[in-house]
């Protein structure tokens, strides 16, 4: 029996809206009404989809989430940590020079803001989506004690593409190096991703790993998804993404997080199999 679900948010419980549909909902409600844990597992801080637990009636001290790709793991409430594991200043600057090097944009993400040496499009689409503050200063200015979480290459996804095979292995080896959008590329500290993060909880919560969902589509949901005792791609995930999985679902226009959750925690007959 399955007791946690961790799901991803962009491109898997959110529609392209950026909504959750009836169908998710529905069956997100009913499997927490069955005592399954359902968390929420994002690159964003945790204020970036907050308004989305809100909505799904997973704030509490005894409800979690996993976000910064886990950097943070805390209760939904705020006041309980898991666990929390942050790059340094010194991190932002050796990274900042990198990507002169590479001639991509950057930014880095605190706990509450955006921070970038630059103004870009992706800067401010991330500030828009997360709700947060958006500060453009250079690297050097700023204060150095700032908690930076984590560091992101952002730009046009051709350029994404390109400085993926650029990446030094001295930097590949250092960060845990994630792929979250085809215009974000994520750099953190080595030992954090979603698998920790979820493996973390779960510990936490007496919770065999055996009895562990996730369910994602890009490339930072690998970690958990190889972790998971049921590891789910959805129908639109990157094919790298649905290599790694044990079970491909519908796509996030499709409501493929309640045809897991109807599938494997409800035992809903009606569904058609598209088992890898």
């Amino acid at each position: 029996m399955y007791k946690l679900i961790a799901i991803d948010m962009d491109g898997t419980l959110l529609n392209e809206e950026k909504k959750i549909s009836q169908a998710n909902y529905d069956a997100i409600q009913q499997a927490t009404k069955n005592g399954v844990k359902i968390v929420l597992a994002s690159g964003r801080p945790l204020v970036g989809f907050k308004k989305y637990l809100k909505e799904l009636n997973l704030i509490s001290e005894n409800n979690y989430a996993v976000a910064f790709n886990g950097a943070l793991v805390q209760s939904t409430e705020g006041s309980k940590i898991i666990s929390k594991t942050t790059l340094t200043l010194e991190d932002y600057k050796s990274l900042y020079k990198l990507s002169l090097e590479l001639e991509v944009n950057i930014h880095a993400l605190t706990e509450n803001s955006v921070i970038s040496p630059k103004d870009n499009e992706y800067t401010r689409q991330e500030s828009h989506w997360n709700g947060i503050t958006c500060k453009i200063s250079p690297v050097e200015d700023v204060d150095p004690s700032t908690t930076i979480v984590k560091v992101m290459f952002v730009d046009k996804s051709d350029i994404i593409d390109e400085v993926m095979t650029k990446i030094p292995a001295e930097i590949s080896s250092k960060y845990t190096v994630v792929r979250s959008a085809p215009f974000y590329l994520e750099f953190l500290p080595k030992s954090v991703n979603k698998g920790s993060g979820v493996s973390a909880l779960a510990e936490e919560l007496n919770i065999k790993q055996e009895e562990v969902i996730c369910i994602g589509d890009a490339g930072n949901d690998i970690h958990m998804i190889k972790y998971a005792g049921l590891g789910v791609a959805m129908g639109n995930a990157f094919p790298e993404v649905k290599r790694a999985a044990d079970f491909i679902t519908k796509t996030n226009e499709e409501d493929g997080v309640a045809f897991i959750i109807n599938k494997f925690i409800l035992n809903s007959d009606k569904q058609e199999d598209l088992a890898v």
